[in-house]
């Protein structure tokens, strides 16, 4: 990529200048070096095993440990937001860790998780106990309850029993011993109990139901086969008085979620036939669901049925339904013996519940001061062995090699950086100080595009890029876009009043920015603007200035400088109105009469604010032609850049063939059509006069320049002067030639710029197609064959023919085409190989630089650039580019009048919302008047802020955006580049953290 090399142009015209570097950095040493550069942030690392798969590189399993450590770190980090705990995070920004201390943080984070998920499994563990004995504790009361009920209403002495009952329901169910909670009997009763069943209590002579003996899983939940489901209510042990109704019954007792219980009983009921009884009962306490947390509405029952068929389906039944099965004695006296022992372990689980819970906060507390900056740790190892992925191994295993695109004004730093790694590295562990070897590289590829910003002109270098990354090395469009930017924003808004709103906005950001950084607003919207913050500060700016030259604030215009309009009527022309009681009727001020001083000093004259008839035609004059100047002068910038462009890059072809041409075309037609509209508001006013040398009869005959551009182009003949030989005023004056020579001039302008056009296309591929003809003879003074050469001369000349021959052109050109070589060569000496990478010097002349070059370039055998020439991709590209240029002329130049369009219909909305909205207030008086006025004004502000600076300044920026992007930046700038991606520790903890919240 060819640079002037002694080029002084600042780099925030263009690009900084990149170089590319190889690196020699040793084994020891090459992770301090790489974690250096990472902290530096200015060095882009090339992949030199680009056919090698990620999961066969040398660092791979580093990488795998570092991906393991995050993945334990982000666990940790689920659970300290699962229970609400802040992270501490300091913003600091600690040295990435030494390989050895990833031994240590491996260690450290595989303690945490394994404590946690311990911790975890247990509360788990316990909260399913709790849980269940919870349900169980609910069974027995309830069961407890339907059986009271059946003794009092059919057993013997039923009014006794009830009186008995009623006195036994304002007792606690179960009177819990403070001796059950001895110390040593704690985990013993928690997890000690004895799922015999009912049958072989009774077998064995009784004895106490509660004893221990099971596991954690053994406290509640009941096996579906077991027989301690079932109850047999036969023989004296089911008496009480319900023996008769439910002998030789068995039953089961669970508990099903809530809205399950109509589906569940109606399958009972068709299920079984009608031969069970089910009797239900809703649980007042919510309970928590075990495996998700979510709270849960669940209701006990209780299924009575005979036969061990109904017992199966009834199982099944409720397996379907998910219901949870519990024992149940039949006797009162151990149903109250079980519950007594059920509440002890659930007081003795809300303390170890309560333990398990402080000590798991504990460690989160701890873990939860140092997961940022552990976080920060593992990205940084993780991206220094990705970037050493990257890397060449050499044949000893003792170093290792990188190439990188790096600044060249920052190559001292990365030195720097280089000797600090590999010092203190070597140093602390050999005593060794063979340093790090940088050496710059001369190569033809073309390096990254690198724009330094900040702050300030971030915002606007991501407006450019948004269109495209520039090519390295030519202009930068940024900087002139900080100035035309809101300053063509603010032609298509202006106005004092919505411009210092927005102002004011942009201004909060600006002084508050910090707090707003600190706080880490995530809302998209919020981001966009708070990142513009500074493009929105200047378009507010501006937009107060190109109000003050509308003279415009909230639709209505400041008298500062006192007009110079005064009423030229005399009383005697206005008395009849007075006299008819036509307090408004629309007159006419004649300038020759009314204008009596010199002009407003700046801006518009506060007058046409009154001037409601012809109020638009004068602004719509002024604002139109305003835009095609402004238009015209940028367009024209921009091709003056594009010449700064060729000679930066020494394309001395597209200086003669395209700028000089492209320049007198613009020149030529549209230039000369700006001086018109400069020399019109000059010379020509509403007062008659001799102009030029023709006499001048009055504003009715000012020139026409829109029809005489037309004119122009036909070259229709036209009267000069504006008065005829007979002293009378001609028909159609404007139209007439209004200068000497004026028809002249323009033939030859309209013949220069045509004349431009095959200039444009034909002479430039001409040039390189003879240049291309000269390096295949090996002679650069070698002259064409006759045939040649009056082949190109009928090619410049004659259009048509040269679209005829151009297939003739795309065959010489494939037997002309020289073959490519390679800048990379393989000698073979005996048995071994060894690659030899040839570099050569880039050449001082030579175009292409900046996408209108000179094409793809090659290598000759002796170090000298060659052109690729492919004759029929140079004409396409030729023949586009001057059809796009010739064209868009014309069609920019009806774009920029985008800006006249959208300034008066800004103003006009400004206007109707004042006339609709907030004088309405003003027709009232008294306390009316004053509250209307209160209540509209709030109306008449939000609907400005809403409609007229949110809404219409979202329109004039996406308007001024195309206008850069299409009008200014296609006549010089090319795109064609890739933005510099430096290995930064910065940049990859930020685009992490981004990732995280979102």
């Amino acid at each position: 990529m060819s640079s002037s090399p002694d080029d002084t142009t600042p780099g925030i015209f263009r690009s900084e200048e990149v170089c590319l570097s190889q690196l020699f950095l040793q084994s020891e040493a090459a992770y301090t070096s790489v974690a250096e550069l990472g902290e530096l942030g200015l060095v882009q690392f090339r992949d030199l095993n680009p056919d090698t798969s990620s999961f066969q590189r040398k660092f791979v399993s580093e990488v795998r440990r570092c991906d393991e450590m995050e993945r334990k770190l982000r666990f940790l980090e689920r659970e300290i937001k699962k229970d609400q705990i802040p992270m501490l995070d300091t913003g600091e920004n600690p040295d990435a860790p030494q390989p050895r201390e990833m031994i240590d943080l491996e260690a450290t984070f595989e303690k945490l998780e394994n404590e946690l998920r311990e911790v975890n499994q247990n509360e788990e563990t316990l909260k399913k106990n709790f849980s269940e004995l919870t349900e169980l504790k609910h069974i027995l009361r309830k069961t407890q309850t339907f059986f009271e009920e059946i003794h009092r209403r059919d057993g013997p002495g039923s009014v006794r029993a009830s009186a008995s009952t009623s006195a036994t329901d304002r007792e606690p169910l179960i009177h819990v011993d403070d001796e059950a909670h001895a110390p040593g009997e704690l985990f013993r009763q928690i997890f000690g109990y004895d799922r015999r069943t009912t049958n072989e209590h009774r077998q064995s002579g009784g004895g106490d139901s509660m004893q221990g003996g099971g596991g954690p899983d053994d406290v509640i939940v009941a096996d579906p086969a077991a027989e301690s489901e079932t109850m047999e209510l036969t023989g004296p042990a089911a008496g009480h008085g319900h023996a008769g109704m439910f002998a030789n019954f068995g039953f089961v007792a669970g508990v099903i979620q809530r809205e399950r219980i109509p589906a569940f009983e109606r399958l009972l009921w068709r299920a079984c036939r009608g031969n069970v009884f089910l009797r239900h009962s809703e649980i007042d306490d919510v309970l928590n669901d075990t495996a998700t947390g979510e709270p849960i509405n669940k209701s006990v029952f209780i299924i009575f049925f005979q036969g061990d068929q109904l017992k199966t389906k009834v199982k099944k039944i409720c397996e379907g339904f998910r219901a949870t099965l519990y024992p149940c004695p039949d006797t009162p006296s151990e149903r109250r013996e079980m519950s007594i022992g059920v509440m002890t372990r659930i007081e003795d689980l809300k303390t170890v519940l309560g333990q398990t819970q402080d000590h798991r906060h504990r460690v989160l507390v701890a873990a939860a001061k140092n997961v940022r900056m552990w976080l920060t740790k593992v990205r940084k190892i993780k991206s220094i062995y990705h970037t050493l992925n990257l890397f060449n191994i050499d044949v000893t295993q003792k170093c290792l090699i990188a190439e990188c695109w790096c600044p060249v004004d920052a190559l001292d730093r990365i030195r720097m950086a280089l000797k600090r790694g590999t010092y203190n590295k070597l140093e602390e562990e050999s005593g060794s100080t063979v340093p790090s070897i940088l050496n710059r590289m001369d190569t033809t590829e073309a390096p990254p595009t690198y724009n330094k910003s900040n702050k300030y002109t971030v915002g606007f270098q991501n407006i450019v890029d948004a269109y495209g990354i520039a090519t390295y090395r030519e202009i930068n469009p940024a900087i002139y876009t900080m100035i035309s930017f809101p300053f063509l924003f603010a032609v298509m808004f202006g106005d004092m009043g919505h411009g210092t709103i927005m102002l004011l906005a942009a201004l909060f950001l600006i002084l508050r920015e910090k707090q707003l950084e600190a706080a880490r607003i995530r809302d998209e919207i919020f981001q966009m603007f708070f990142g513009g913050r500074y493009v929105i500060f200047l378009m507010g700016a501006f937009s107060i200035y190109t109000g003050f030259l509308y003279n415009d604030i909230f639709s209505k215009s400041l008298n500062i400088f006192g007009s110079a309009w005064a009423n030229s009527l005399l009383p005697n022309e206005t008395q009849p109105f007075f006299d008819k009681g036509l307090l408004e009727v629309p007159l006419m001020l004649v300038p020759e009469k009314a204008y009596v001083t010199s002009p407003y000093p700046i801006g518009v004259d506060p007058v046409w604010n009154l001037a409601e008839a012809n109020k638009l035609s004068f602004l719509n004059s002024m604002k139109m032609k305003s835009s095609v100047i402004l238009g015209i002068g940028q367009m024209t910038f921009g091709l003056i850049l594009s010449y700064h462009n060729y000679k930066y890059f020494h394309s001395d072809l597209d200086v003669k063939f395209m700028f000089i041409p492209q320049m007198l075309f613009m020149a030529c037609i549209f230039i000369y059509l700006c001086l018109q509209i400069i020399v019109k508001w000059l010379a020509y006013s509403a007062t008659a006069g001799v102009v030029f040398g023709y006499e001048y009869p009055g504003s009715n005959c000012a020139p026409s320049l829109l029809i005489g551009l037309i004119n122009m182009f036909m070259m229709k003949s036209r009267d000069a002067g504006f008065v005829g030989a007979d002293g009378k005023v001609s028909w159609g004056c404007s139209n007439n030639l209004w200068y000497p020579g004026q028809s002249f001039f323009e033939t030859v302008f309209v013949l220069i710029a045509l004349a431009c056009i095959p200039v444009m296309l034909f002479a430039k591929p001409y040039f390189m197609w003879k240049a291309e003809k000269e390096r295949q003879a090996g002679n650069g003074h070698m002259q064409l064959g006759t045939a040649e050469t009056v082949l190109v001369i009928v090619a410049v000349v004659q259009i048509p023919i040269m679209l005829f021959v151009k297939p003739f052109f795309v065959w010489r050109r494939d037997k002309a085409a020289a073959a490519t070589r390679e800048s990379v060569r393989a000698d073979m000496n005996g048995g071994d190989s060894e690659a030899e990478v040839v570099h050569h010097e880039p050449k001082t002349n030579g175009g292409g630089g900046h996408g209108h070059g000179d094409g793809p370039l090659l290598k000759d055998g002796d170090g000298t650039e060659a052109k690729k020439l492919d004759m029929a991709d140079v004409m396409v590209y030729q023949a586009i580019h001057t059809i796009e240029f010739a064209l868009g002329c014309i069609s920019h130049t009806a774009s920029y009048l985008r800006l006249w369009a959208l300034s008066l219909a800004h103003a006009q909305l400004s206007d109707v919302l004042w006339t609709m909205v907030f004088r309405a207030a003003f027709r009232s008086d008294g306390y009316i008047g004053a509250i209307s006025t209160y209540l509209l004004f709030f109306a008449f502000f939000f609907l400005s802020v809403f409609i007229l600076v949110l809404m219409e300044g979202l329109s004039a920026f996406l308007h001024a955006l195309r206008l850069h992007w299409v009008e200014f930046q296609s006549k010089f700038y090319g795109g064609h580049g890739y933005v510099f991606a430096p290995f930064s520790f910065e940049k990859i903890l930020e685009a992490e953290r981004e990732a995280e919240e979102a």
